[in-house]
């Protein structure tokens, strides 16, 4: 008995003390780790609204990033300087309950953002940050697109399984998509105007005709398991997707509908994106680690570097101007931020 309750007591501190290192991780925000194709150029932080503080998506245009705070419900706007390192300006759009993406029209000083937790889709002037409308839609509202041929916003509705397709100019809801699946990550695909959409709880990927409001067919991404994060080389018909539950980089043929080639990467991978002029895929997941590949051809790619960043940085975006990659931080007691790269040449 007493050998018993030894052997419980040491597995008991040696719990204890894996919980207080993991907590002292969460807590402790360094550098990230060293890499020879990536330069780490500094963090730019973010207000904290509370203990826990979990960024969602960023979108990024004209020197200007928008970053949401899943735990809040703010959407920060952070105003880069010249050189997209350090932050001019940093104002909010405060909100309630989960906010996930924001799509900034081309043409117009108009923005939307979900709001999953509120089942609406608001929207905003981004210069300004002043709320215009909140728009009712479906259930879970969380990725969301801008298609400029048929002018229409899509809203992948995660809980709902479908898709709730937004009138841009009258704000207002003009259709629903059944998807039949529950819908992550949307992405466009420039070359034929169709959107792709990951269904996670299936792993497929589905092709969306937004001009006629119907669903043209949906292929498997075996052997992705949760497909997360999507985004799109158009010009060699690719499509990239990462999988959430078996750390993977899936490379799928837009022509074929197949995949091609996959990859390990790190784990509890969300967030995916291609720089097409270094030929490029960038990924992030939960379990901190920012994955970059290279694509040598079509369906040849190979790992040039893993860095090791913190837990749950999980999304990012990449400048195809100036090829940075920004990557943003949770946080536990302390401030988000958003660490920035520039890739580098060995």
């Amino acid at each position: 008995m007493k050998k018993a309750l030894k052997i419980v007591g040491a597995i008991a501190v040696l719990l204890i003390g894996v919980a207080v290192a993991a907590l002292i991780d969460l807590v402790h925000i360094g550098n990230p780790g060293p890499s020879r194709f990536m330069a780490f150029q500094g963090f730019i932080e973010l207000p904290s609204t509370g203990r826990l503080n979990v960024l969602d998506y960023l979108t990024l245009r004209d020197h200007v990033l928008f970053v949401t705070s899943e735990s809040s419900g703010n959407v920060f706007k952070v105003t880069l300087d010249s050189t997209q390192t350090t932050a001019i300006n940093i104002s909010t759009l405060s909100g309630g309950g989960a906010v996930h993406g924001v799509v900034l029209m081309p043409s117009q000083n108009i923005a939307f953002v979900t709001r999953g937790d509120e089942n609406t889709v608001e929207v905003f002037d981004p210069t300004s940050l002043q709320s215009i409308q909140r728009i009712s839609v479906a259930e879970d509202a969380d990725g969301i697109v801008y298609d400029p041929s048929s002018k229409l916003v899509y809203v992948a509705n995660g809980d709902a399984h479908l898709a709730t397709l937004i009138d841009s100019e009258k704000h207002a809801v003009v259709g629903t998509i059944p998807l039949e699946a529950k819908p992550e990550y949307p992405a466009l695909d420039a070359s034929t105007g169709l959107l792709y959409q990951n269904l996670t709880d299936t792993n497929m990927v589905a092709a969306i005709d937004l001009a006629h409001k119907s669903m043209l067919g949906k292929w498997s991404l075996a052997p992705c398991e949760g497909p997360t994060g999507m985004a799109i080389d158009s010009e060699q018909r690719r499509l990239f997707a990462v999988c959430s539950r078996n750390a993977k980089l899936v490379i799928f043929d837009l022509e074929r509908h197949q995949v091609t080639t996959s990859l390990t990467i790190g784990g509890g991978p969300d967030s995916v994106a291609f720089d097409a002029a270094l030929h490029r895929v960038y990924a992030a997941g939960k379990s901190g680690k920012f994955d970059i590949v290279q694509q040598d051809s079509p369906d040849t790619y190979r790992e040039l570097d893993q860095i090791s960043t913190h837990y749950g940085a999980h999304t990012l975006v990449v400048d195809p101007t100036s090829h940075q990659v920004f990557v943003g931080y949770a946080s536990l007691l302390n401030h988000p931020r958003i660490a920035i790269f520039s890739p580098t040449t060995p």
